[in-house]
């Protein structure tokens, strides 16, 4: 048994290595690409960036009825990644701004899949033999990370067009480590019209998906606009894989050690520490600070980011009645990454148009501190046992 589950972790790890390693040859750098290659404008920009976001909070749900309707998650993860790969290849083609945002919503329709319905086979598997998501998501971190250090450098020589081939391939091996998960990892079960009505009663539910609108937002919009702002600052294509490279790196460590800080330190006091320092490091670098600077505070990412993720899952399923913790887990990943990412990054393309790039990032900070008082609020004023 002990054998079996040390073998499922290992291919749990590498298909989150695989799967972020995709994700940091392509997202980083597509900004980049945009700007560079094609020319588009910084609204131009924000708004194909803000595409996936948008796509996501209306397809997501309809990936999750269909994984509970069909009772094969890793069918759907399959199919999804296929897919994903497949249209990211003429992706490259495509030189008007039209045909970039068609290509970018087929793209995200099923991309949009890929994180929740793995997170789902997970949680389900972690949560039966009692480990922590954290030691398992720490790889994706990792995966991340290397990837944009290396498509930084690779890319200076071959150009930016290699980043949709490199995405295109790091998923198709994904599909090996997905077709040897468990067969007992079933989809969370997520009821959704029950499910929203019973969580938008709780106050803490609803302050609490303003927080992750306002904080986590800015965290995912920054991962499309970073690499432009190292070079804004003087750096290379290399430069922005150093900058990703310390930046999701720092991660990992963070994510690892995150179970057994929440339970000493308090899941409260994370949440709050992980945004205050999210606030303050897109104030830093409103200011314009030095890049060597820049690349000395990438480490205040792994504590906000390699904390506030697995702090907030499990806050979320702990605040939510037991019937309906999926669902909530749900609701969560939509505000962040779907409703509270397009918000930020379309504004911050509008914003950097009409600005500055570094307008843009104190117009994070303000999001991010809006956040961290409705947190301070939740957290303060509505009291809640939350039981480890």
């Amino acid at each position: 048994m002990q054998h079996h589950f040390e073998k499922a972790s290992v291919n749990f790890s590498l298909f989150y290595f695989f799967m972020f390693f995709g994700f940091g040859t392509f997202f980083p750098l597509l900004s980049v690409y945009l700007k560079q290659e094609v020319q588009l404008t910084g609204t131009q920009i924000g708004a194909i960036m803000s595409v996936s976001p948008v796509v996501m909070i209306i397809a997501q749900p309809v990936w999750g009825i269909v994984c509970d309707y069909t009772r094969k998650p890793r069918a759907v993860l399959i199919f999804t990644l296929a897919m994903s790969g497949l249209i990211a290849i003429p992706f490259v083609l495509m030189e008007s701004y039209i045909s970039l945002i068609v290509i970018s919503i087929m793209l995200a329709t099923f991309q949009s899949a890929i994180v929740p319905v793995s997170d789902s086979i997970t949680l389900n598997y972690v949560m039966a033999k009692n480990k922590d998501y954290g030691n398992l998501r720490l790889w994706g971190a990792l995966g991340f990370a290397i990837a944009v250090y290396v498509m930084g450098n690779l890319a200076e020589t071959l150009g930016l067009g290699l980043i949709f081939y490199c995405f295109a391939a790091a998923l198709f091996i994904c599909i090996i480590f997905v077709s040897a998960m468990p067969k007992e990892s079933n989809p969370l079960k997520v009821d959704l019209r029950t499910g929203i009505v019973t969580l938008f009663k709780l106050p803490k539910f609803v302050l609490f998906m303003l927080t992750t609108f306002c904080v986590f937002g800015p965290i995912q919009s920054n991962n499309f606009y970073f690499g432009l702002y190292i070079q804004e600052i003087g750096g290379t294509l290399a430069g922005v894989g150093i900058a990703f490279l310390l930046a999701a790196g720092s991660e990992a460590p963070f994510m690892k050690f995150s179970g057994s800080w929440i339970r000493k330190v308090g899941i409260e006091k994370i949440l709050i520490a992980a945004s205050l320092i999210s606030a303050i490091r897109w104030f830093y670098y409103f200011i314009e600070p030095s890049l060597l600077a820049v690349y000395a505070t990438t480490i205040a990412q792994g504590f906000s980011i390699g904390l506030f993720i697995p702090a907030a899952l499990q806050y979320v399923r702990e605040i939510a009645p037991s019937d309906v913790k999926a669902t909530a887990v749900a609701l969560y990943s939509s505000m962040g990454n779907g409703l509270g990412s397009w918000f930020s990054t379309f504004l911050g393309g509008i914003i950097y148009d009409a600005y500055s790039l570094f307008a843009m990032y104190l117009f994070f900070g303000t999001m991010t501190t809006i956040g961290l008082l409705l947190l301070i609020v939740n957290l303060k004023l509505l009291p809640h046992k939350v039981a480890y």
